[in-house]
């Protein structure tokens, strides 16, 4: 598999300070970010909790980047509308959280968001077959949900790409996410698997130079993707 040029970048919320989120987004859109990254976790699905609806709402304003929202929750039907009208503009769900993902996947189309399917380190490939034709994201977790600062664990590796030789014979365009213990060592692993989305945490918000910590993701600390994948129009 050859490595993604310029993968997205999509700083995790998770690892930011949290007295100042509003000023941490807007500090690494400055520096170069693609996408923001929000955790959404339930102490039910994940044994974390972090936040919902009312802070993303609040969010909103600070950047026109994209909220890239991960809902580790279950049941999570009852909670799609709310986040997307607090301006999710794509909502990802496990595969792993409920019976009818089929159903969710278009619910989350239906409200104006991209909907994305989410695999844990130990469901394989073939259980999201039947709904990849509902997705825009795919994001395999390469660390078991639940809490940051995890280190990447590289039997995912091979499952990365097989996922991207499936995309490639869907022949749709769906971005190829990777979250979990992602720094400057482990994104060309994952880049070079088939990754062209690198969802970073600590390896971002971690370091007193945001743009900096963002181009040594980057191959040859290229420059930011923007304009690849624009916001959804509001």
């Amino acid at each position: 598999m050859r490595p993604v040029s310029c993968p997205l970048i999509a700083p995790s919320l998770l690892a930011a300070d949290f007295t100042r989120l509003g000023e941490e987004i807007e500090a690494v859109a400055m520096a170069g970010a693609d996408w923001i990254h929000l955790d959404i976790m339930d102490g039910h699905f994940v044994p974390n909790i972090s936040f919902g609806p009312a802070v993303v709402k609040a969010l909103r304003p600070r950047t026109t980047l994209p909220f890239d929202v991960h809902l580790m929750i279950a049941p999570v039907d009852p909670y799609l509308e709310a986040f997307a009208k607090a301006g999710a503009d794509q909502i990802l769900i496990h595969i792993e959280a409920g019976p009818h993902t089929h159903r969710s996947l278009q619910l989350i189309r239906a409200l104006g968001a991209r909907p994305g399917i989410v695999l844990c380190p130990a469901t394989p490939p073939e259980a999201i077959a039947e709904v990849m034709d509902l997705v825009d994201i795919i994001l395999v977790m390469t660390v078991n949900p639940g809490f940051g600062g995890q280190k990447f664990l590289h039997s995912q590796l091979p499952k990365i790409t097989r996922l991207r030789e499936m995309i490639a014979r869907s022949g749709r365009d769906i971005r190829l996410a990777v979250d979990g213990g992602i720094d400057a060592a482990t994104a060309p692993l994952a880049t070079q698997a088939g990754a062209d989305v690198l969802i970073a945490g600590s390896a971002v918000y971690g370091k007193p130079d945001y743009a900096a910590a963002m181009a040594a993701l980057r191959p040859d600390g290229a420059g930011n993707a923007q304009a690849e994948y624009l916001p959804l129009p509001r």
